[in-house]
């Protein structure tokens, strides 16, 4: 049976405290005909949400501390129907707003408590812990609600200054009890907590001073959610690069390291069945050769490195098949629209959602480095539709749908620096039975943001809100809106 996944470029966490259970969605006896729960629908209307994590916010006139915007989705889609802004200032949310907290740094919707709500998941590495340090970090979790949002408790904090914990978690049932377990990475390490209460460290190595790259999914074949992970360094103290999956071991109660490869530097990861064979199959975004010297070309051909490549590793039923067949593709693949060129950083975000009902996964993927005519950094992102073969068909060609600013029908104009594609999400924020896109745009309007929605991933009623038509504050300085988002 395969597991469905949700990318998270962001934290996910569950709470043992406040009553928030570390539980999977239950389903009572006789209610097989019940509507299946929305997974993002915060307020419990059945429509799927948005989390904005807007770190760089000023709150209560502390800077940078940080705040969280739920878009609500509704019946004319997500960003028509208003928000609310969750931050330690909110009543809910443990903690006090403080400068540099950067509370959403990593934001997701994720039904931890199995009502059927999902609940806000969202990381502040800058935290500060009294007896532990400065940016020791934390990562909460809010319980969603119709109303409003329920209580808020802390799931781990850093054990020490300068831990970071937060700047990235993912989600699921990692040791197959059929509870949901995090894994929370900080600064040069991952940790995971199981429902139980289990707390092991995953790795700790030097990892470039940047957030390790994490997704789920079960690459294994056997009915258990794995984890991927992604982090690389250059000179910190040395250059390494690596994409390892972990699973559990149950014999030891900890994470076990059951594939490699290395070399490989991405700045993303995703998780879907992009051929349709039932099984999980992982797809690297911008991903390139950085080491000394190519050991096992882990990006694929050297030619589809330019402008930032996706590698993609199937999944297999067969034991230890993960892996065995792989694809490349970049903007110089035919089919794909574009073209690769230096700094493009195509797939630098990346989402997956069955776009158009054919039963495969498809890829979106951010190039928010992409130059639209002369306007450099103006960003894209392109709609990479899977097929019997994958994301490439038995041709070696892609099938993509572009979008950007100068799009005809989508709203506002590309301009240098909007960095569209920094961000992409997915979720049914109409509740018509379809996936519909949003991309974030933070270099929006000098740097405030904005993010732009695309129905059933259509440039046919595309729209766009900002913090501005939102009526969130204007700060003196930018937000970056857009930079982070969550639904699914």
């Amino acid at each position: 049976m395969r597991i469905r996944n949700h990318t998270l470029a962001a934290a996910v966490a569950a709470a043992a405290t406040a009553g928030l259970a570390l539980t999977g969605t239950l389903t009572p006896a006789g209610a097989a005909t019940a509507p299946r729960p929305v997974p993002s629908d915060f307020n419990g209307d059945g429509y799927a949400d948005l989390a904005v994590g807007v770190p760089d916010a000023a709150v209560g006139g502390k800077a940078r501390a940080g705040y969280v915007n739920i878009v609500w989705g509704g019946r004319n889609g997500v960003g028509s129907h208003g928000s609310i802004r969750i931050s330690q200032a909110t009543a809910e949310v443990p903690g006090t707003p403080e400068a540099g907290d950067r509370f959403g740094a990593s934001v997701a919707l994720t039904d931890t408590s199995g009502d059927g709500i999902a609940d806000l998941l969202v990381g502040a590495p800058g935290e500060d812990v009294t007896g532990r340090g400065a940016d020791a970090g934390a990562v909460a979790v809010v319980g969603g609600a119709k109303g409003g949002p329920g209580p808020g408790a802390n799931v781990l904090i850093g054990p020490s200054a300068s831990s970071a914990y937060g700047w990235s978690v993912a989600a699921a049932d990692l040791t197959g009890d059929g509870s949901r377990d995090i894994v929370i990475g900080g600064r040069d390490k991952v940790v995971l907590r199981t429902a139980d209460g289990i707390l092991t460290t995953v790795l700790a190595t030097p990892m470039g001073g940047r957030a390790p790259i994490m997704t789920t999914g079960d690459f294994t074949a056997d009915g258990t959610a794995d984890l991927a992970l992604a982090y690389w360094t250059v000179d910190a103290p040395y250059t390494q690069s690596h994409v390892r999956l972990w699973a559990w071991d149950a014999a030891e109660q900890r994470m076990a390291n059951t594939w490699n490869t290395d070399n490989a530097a991405a700045s993303a990861l995703a998780a879907g069945d992009f051929d349709g064979d039932g099984n999980d199959d992982l797809a690297l975004g911008e991903c390139r050769e950085i080491a000394d010297e190519n050991i096992d070309d882990p990006c694929g051909p050297e030619e589809f490195a330019k402008g930032g490549g996706i590698h993609v590793h199937y999944g297999t039923a067969e034991p230890y098949g993960f892996g065995r067949r792989a694809q490349t593709l970049n903007q110089d693949t035919v089919g794909v629209y574009g073209r690769a060129e230096t700094g493009d950083r195509f797939g630098a975000a990346l989402a997956v959602a069955d776009i158009n009902g054919d039963g495969r996964d498809d890829l979106i993927a951010g190039a928010p480095g992409e130059a639209i005519g002369t306007r450099a950094g103006a960003g894209a992102a392109t709609l990479l539709l899977g097929g019997g073969t994958g994301l490439v068909d038995a041709y070696g060609e892609g099938h993509s749908v572009a979008y950007n600013q100068n799009t005809p029908r989508i709203p506002g104009a590309a301009e240098a620096g909007d960095a569209f594609g920094a961000a992409v999400a997915t979720g049914d924020y109409d509740h018509d039975g379809s996936q519909d896109l949003t991309v974030g745009s933070p270099g929006e309007n000098a740097s405030s943001g904005g993010v732009w929605v695309l129905p059933s991933a259509s440039v046919n009623g595309s729209h766009a809100f900002t913090p501005a038509k939102l009526g969130l504050p204007a700060p003196s300085t930018a937000l970056t809106y857009g930079k982070t988002l969550s639904s699914h």
